[in-house]
């Protein structure tokens, strides 16, 4: 995508939106690892966190927003054009982030030059005359939305709709006893919050707590106290888990390729005064000492799970890229089986709303390895609202939606025997 007319005031914050789009859409580039490069130039961070707010608004209402403009031009615009990506960011603001449309559009034409300039202006002005709206809740992909349907039901997918409406409210993990912000609590060291700067929120800098979606903190909350025993924590970073898991009392050996996050996870255990032995390895390179009282595996998944603060997944993520994911997923899990001492205990999970990547990935496991049995999951062991299926746990779009809901995993607990 060419760009040629300098950009006047706000205009930079549009710019770096269009890039961001492009960058998902085009180049199925994560939002977030986008931002930097789109962003670049860009001094003041509000403009950087305007981008990054149109963008994300505007995946999370890109179906509708198509719609829109496709009700309002004679021939359809190809996904890449140019002028599709413009009306997309103008309406974004218009009519889901409360921007009045004169601003909208003036901010945006400087985009596009010559014949497709006039085509934004007119396709905008003719559904701002309409009175056109965004339904509510948005549609999702139609890929995603025919997946889903299949995989669960309707009700699911409806459910997901609402869910991606909007950002969701912020889950802390407080340490035992320590300072943290006032808010709900949906389970034991778990204090639900509607949103802050989060450097500022009360606590942070004693290193009382650290953000963790309330379903993120299941995996590690199956393995209950520690007593000193010895955990693997497999591809471990940001280092919710492993934090969670120090608190309690594990031993743990947080093993991590990619050193950005590893040195993530390192500066979160510094601010937290908690322990952990460091690895950087790939699981599939690695191999501990000896075996280990327990291991969890948060193994690399689709992250279709976390599409409500991260909607660039469901315009990324296709069928072929997670059967891929699944066959890494299988063989982790079956090296990682092996580090577990007889009696011990080994927990998979994955932020995933895809059957392949959690419950045909277990059943498959269970099938081949006549050394593990299933150790079910207690109603009990979950925060209230949240029940076992099958002995496992499986979180989806619609629970907990009246206390502001939670992301899509899949986590299950194993017992090697002797």
């Amino acid at each position: 995508m060419t760009e040629a007319v300098p950009d006047g005031a706000g205009v930079a914050a549009r710019r770096a939106a269009l890039r961001l789009l492009d960058a998902v859409l085009r180049q199925g580039r994560a939002l977030d690892h986008a931002l930097p490069a789109a962003t670049k130039g860009i001094a003041r961070a509000d403009d950087r966190a305007l981008a990054h707010a149109i963008a994300a608004e505007a995946l999370r209402r890109l179906p509708d927003l198509d719609a829109l403009i496709d009700s309002a031009t004679r021939k359809r615009l190809p996904d890449d054009a140019k002028a599709r990506f413009a009306l997309r960011i103008a309406l974004v603001q218009a009519l889901a982030l409360h921007t009045p449309g004169h601003a909208a559009i003036a901010t945006v034409l400087p985009l596009v030059d010559g014949g497709p300039r006039k085509l934004v202006h007119g396709v905008f002005g003719t559904l701002m005359r309409r009175g056109a709206l965004l339904p509510a809740p948005p549609s999702l992909p139609r890929n995603v939305a025919l997946r889903w349907a299949e995989a669960w039901d309707r009700a699911m997918v409806d459910a997901a709709g609402a869910a991606i409406a909007a950002p969701p409210p912020l889950d802390l993990t407080v340490k035992p006893g320590a300072l943290s912000p006032e808010g709900v609590t949906l389970a034991p060291g778990h204090v639900r919050i509607e949103s802050g700067e989060v450097t500022a929120l009360p606590g942070f800098g004693e290193g009382g707590w650290w953000v963790q979606d309330l379903a993120a903190s299941i995996p590690a909350r199956l393995l209950g106290p520690g007593d000193g025993r010895h955990v693997l924590d497999l591809c471990a970073a940001p280092g919710g888990k492993t934090m969670q898991l120090a608190a309690a009392g594990w031993r743990v050996t947080a093993v991590e390729q990619a050193a950005p996050r590893l040195t993530r996870l390192r500066d979160n255990l510094a601010r937290t005064g908690l322990d952990a032995d460091l690895v950087a390895a790939d699981v599939m390179q690695w191999a501990p000492a000896a075996p280990a009282d327990a291991v969890l595996l948060d193994a690399p998944c689709s992250a279709t799970g976390i599409f409500r603060r991260h909607p660039d997944v469901l315009h990324r993520v296709r069928a072929k890229d997670i059967a891929a994911l699944a066959e890494t997923q299988r063989a982790m899990l079956a090296r990682a089986a092996d580090w577990v001492r007889p009696g011990g205990l080994l927990v998979y999970a994955t932020c995933s709303l895809e059957p392949a990547e959690g419950e045909a990935q277990v059943a498959a496991f269970l099938a081949a390895r006549g050394d593990y049995q299933p150790a079910p999951v207690t109603a009990a062991e979950l925060p209230a609202g949240i029940a076992p299926a099958d002995g496992f746990v499986r979180t989806r779009p619609g629970m907990l939606a009246d206390a502001g809901g939670l992301d899509g995993f899949f986590v299950a607990r194993m017992i090697r025997q002797g």
